[in-house]
């Protein structure tokens, strides 16, 4: 039987089932959904098991699908490890690295020098600040925000570098409104927040305390948030690394409460097999030293 049956049909019937859409298995795999779908076709003509329930909206494995992905699965990985280990061989680093990050300034830097670095390596990147969750399958490495404690997922995680948050506002805001001391009396005034990532409007504070603020004006950029809070527009949640000097010129004030704010973390998410991939680790060393060189 194994003789008869292709690789590449199992690898369009795992990410099918990952996706429960043709179409996103095929954007996973960077393949012709027509190809896809004729893998799925040709593995279970070869099974003479019908794999997948089709309907207009979505596809549902059948029993016979989801037996099979739960043996296949563990084995492709296996698989694909063992060829990483492989391809490490002879100081020779390649393969495709699938990367997921927020579009940061110095992220640009960081990817040109380690393609240079490591010129055989395949680079994909997608920059999202709010990754949704269907989105992560096929990506080796997903690197996103957070504030607080995170929730339960089958990604291992790794904390990459942690900035202290602070509360700030400017000068023409105070004017108009008195300044805060508690929680409490900032829950009542404008503020400025984000549209989707970090769970949207509650603010996060260290003890696991959420606020829920007023908010007008919601954006997903933290320059943007700064620039708006410079404007008067309300009041802010910020790295202080990052309005640090408009602090030290007077443009922003500090705002000191009865509670600290959460500390931004950017992490890096990758699979949940016990050890990552090589490629996955060399990035990982490679942007935290760029990382430490920036600080």
């Amino acid at each position: 039987m194994l003789d008869r049956v292709e690789l590449k049909w199992l690898l369009s019937f795992e990410a099918v089932f990952l996706q429960s859409s043709f179409k996103l298995a095929s954007e996973q795999l960077a393949l012709p959904t027509s190809n896809v779908s004729r893998h799925v076709a040709l593995l279970e003509q070869q099974l003479n098991v019908r794999l997948f329930e089709r309907t207009t909206r979505k596809m549902t494995a059948t029993d016979a699908g989801q037996k099979l992905y739960r043996s296949v699965s563990p084995l492709l990985e296996s698989l694909q490890a063992s060829l990483e280990a492989v391809s490490q061989q002879g100081n020779n680093l390649s393969g495709h690295l699938k990367i997921m990050t927020p579009d940061l300034p110095f992220m640009a830097e960081v990817l040109a020098n380690f393609s240079v670095q490591y010129p055989l390596i395949q680079l994909s990147c997608d920059t999202q600040l709010a990754p949704k969750e269907g989105l992560l399958d096929g990506f080796d490495l997903v690197l996103s925000f957070s504030r607080g404690a995170l929730e339960d997922s089958g990604w291992v995680v790794r904390e990459l570098v942690r900035w202290r948050s602070c509360i700030v506002a400017a000068p023409s805001l105070l004017n108009r409104h008195t300044k805060p001391n508690t929680l409490d009396e900032l829950a009542v005034l404008p503020c400025i927040t984000t549209l989707s990532v970090l769970q949207g409007a509650p603010w996060r504070f260290k003890q696991g305390y959420l606020l829920k603020v007023k908010s007008s004006y919601k954006v997903n950029s933290g320059n943007m948030a700064k620039a708006a809070a410079l404007k008067g527009l309300g009041f802010s949640i910020l790295p202080y690394h990052a309005c640090q000097s408009e602090i030290a010129q007077g443009l922003l004030v500090e705002v000191a409460l009865d509670r600290e704010p959460e500390d931004l973390v950017l992490n890096a998410f990758y699979s949940g097999r016990k050890y990552p991939l090589e490629k996955v680790k060399v990035f990982l060393a490679h942007l935290q030293t760029e990382l430490k060189s920036l600080a």
